[in-house]
């Protein structure tokens, strides 16, 4: 098939690549001509694993390009993703305008029967508002004639395996009416389907909550967790040994119940700040999610505090080596992160931070360069040079095993703070190095 993506932001440039993977005709389309200049230049603009093998070879061998041309765009596909952000407006509802952007172009140029697919993350009632837009337009045009379907088709990609989830989902949630729109999603999706069935059809507003529904969940246990944590800490419990606990029961799973420092990223926080927000506009008041933001908010507050406790709250010169800027391993997203509550905290207490991160150091770069009380450094044991203690924020694979005889060498007194729970008490008890975690 003929695909058009609009926006080559995180999902549209990894589900334009993967589609492209599997044989369609795929053009991507941005606004950002300096990003669609790079692209053409083989210039990846996030960090995902797998991803830039795969936009390059699809691209070399023609099944998928890049363009600021939006009129050839729309009449390349005989699909047309809407992928651009939705990012939160100042009360914390997600702003559309992106989205109607889109819809306002797709209307604008279109001239065949259009499937116009939803694949931002948008609130209950987003299609109604894109097909609204889209007849406006149209009528203005005076191509009334011209017909087309809004089908919801959610994502549900997870930054660090993006192009897995994406090449084998677990579930494809279709929110449309039309027998026609699911004929044409089927055919689309064929290549990801062939196993069995994972393709769910729904009304379109259902599939609209879906979506923050399962991003609700997820992000719900981990505030659980962390709350346990919490008490843990207090009760005198170790937050591992509950993990495991409760971990082997089928019904909870092991998935998303480590206790740390939070969760950050593009997806959690914002889709959770929408949710409420919609409830709000219709006068529910969701309780339980308007508690997970809170102790979300709050969790990311943990590791500071146990640093300012430890140093009876003298950090004003003391100097921090942390390893891991990234809200999560395996991406360069720095969006909502803990590290970024915690380093910009010690800066507020009059200390200095020495970081590293395996992917996130020019994002940090781009966020913090003017700041003089930041050192970026090219190896973890570089920013372990001078340092008062060690911070562990981010459990990227390279930390997990790390010399604990040469960070005691390093750092000016043997303190660890571990946001990320990797370590076992005794070992680093054993080793003379005063061991902070989260929940035990």
């Amino acid at each position: 098939m003929k695909v058009t993506v609009f926006g080559i932001g995180y999902v549209g440039l990894v589900q334009g690549a993967v589609l492209a993977e599997v044989g369609h005709d795929v053009v991507c389309v941005d606004i950002d001509a300096e990003k669609v200049d790079r692209l053409n230049q083989g210039h990846i603009p996030i960090y995902e694993p797998g991803l830039t093998p795969l936009v390059k070879d699809n691209y070399a061998a023609g099944r998928l390009s890049f363009t600021t041309d939006v009129a050839a765009a729309v009449k390349h596909g005989e699909v047309q993703f809407i992928a651009v952000g939705t990012p939160p407006d100042d009360d914390g509802s997600a702003d559309l305008q992106y989205v109607l952007a889109v819809a306002d172009s797709i209307a604008l140029h279109m001239d065949k029967h259009q499937t116009v697919i939803d694949k931002s993350t948008v609130p209950v009632g987003t299609a109604d508002l894109v097909s609204e837009k889209i007849k406006n337009v149209l009528t203005r045009r005076g191509r009334s004639d011209l017909t087309y379907d809004v089908v919801s088709n959610p994502e549900f990609l997870k930054e660090g395996s993006a192009v897995s989830d994406c090449m084998k989902p677990d579930r494809i949630i279709v929110g449309t009416n039309s027998k026609d729109a699911e004929d044409v999603m089927r055919e689309l999706y064929a290549p990801f389907n062939r196993n069995h069935e994972k393709m769910i059809v729904m009304d379109v507003r259902s599939a609209e909550l879906t979506k923050y529904a399962a991003n609700g969940m997820l992000a719900t246990k981990i505030s659980f967790m962390n709350e346990m944590a919490n008490l843990s800490e207090r009760l005198g419990a170790d937050i591992e040994m509950v993990r495991q606990g409760i971990g082997s029961d089928p019904r909870i799973g092991y998935d998303f119940i480590y206790a740390g420092a939070g969760y950050g990223g593009s997806c959690f926080p914002k889709d959770i700040q929408a949710l409420i927000r919609t409830a709000d506009s219709i006068g529910f008041d969701p309780k339980i999610l308007k508690a997970v933001e809170a102790r979300n908010n709050e969790q990311k507050t943990t590791l500071f505090r146990k640093i300012d406790q430890h140093f009876d709250g003298k950090l004003k010169d003391k100097a921090f080596a942390i390893w891991g800027l990234s809200f999560k391993p395996n991406t360069n997203d720095m969006r909502d992160a803990p590290s970024r509550v915690l380093m910009e905290a010690l800066w507020e207490a009059g200390a200095k931070v020495q970081a590293y991160d395996p992917e996130a150091m020019e994002e940090a770069q781009r966020l913090y360069g003017d700041q003089d009380a930041l050192a970026l450094c090219g190896t973890k044991e570089a920013a372990l040079k001078g340092a008062d203690a060690l911070v562990i924020v981010t459990d990227w694979q390279v930390f997990k095993a790390p010399d604990f005889d040469y960070i005691k060498q390093k750092l000016k007194s043997p303190v660890v703070f571990d946001g990320r729970n990797l370590f076992d008490l005794k070992r680093l008890a054993k080793r003379g190095i005063f061991y902070y975690s989260v929940g035990r």
